[in-house]
């Protein structure tokens, strides 16, 4: 377990659902992984990098609605600007996407 943090610190994290709408492969990534493009809704599209090639096609991932944090800053990976922050369980070594039991609005927030 990480170092604990206060219910406020953890309100300063904003937890969004949103829907998978374009997957590309990212040849330039260091480990395989994929580009997607999300749609959060109100809060407009939004471009995320995920090692996630292992365990998921890019045809199974379209449409798909995942849980993403969306207020941390931009982060360079190789030559790709990601956007957000796609949230998954790991397993061994490989990332079960963390996604909403029933299909909710895209945007909502997590609490």
């Amino acid at each position: 377990m990480n170092d604990t943090i206060t219910f406020e610190d953890f309100t300063k994290v904003d937890i969004r659902v949103g829907t998978i709408i374009e997957v590309n492969d990212f040849p330039e990534a260091r480990n395989p992984a994929y580009i997607l493009t999300i749609d959060f809704g109100d809060l407009g599209i939004r471009k995320s990098s995920a090692q996630i090639t292992t365990l998921y096609k890019k045809k199974e991932l379209l449409n798909r609605q995942v849980l993403a944090v969306v207020n941390f800053p931009k982060k360079q990976i190789a030559k790709f600007m990601s956007e957000c922050l796609v949230l998954g369980a790991v397993d061994d070594k490989d990332v079960i996407l963390l996604k909403p039991e029933s299909r909710v609005k895209n945007g909502s927030a997590v609490n």
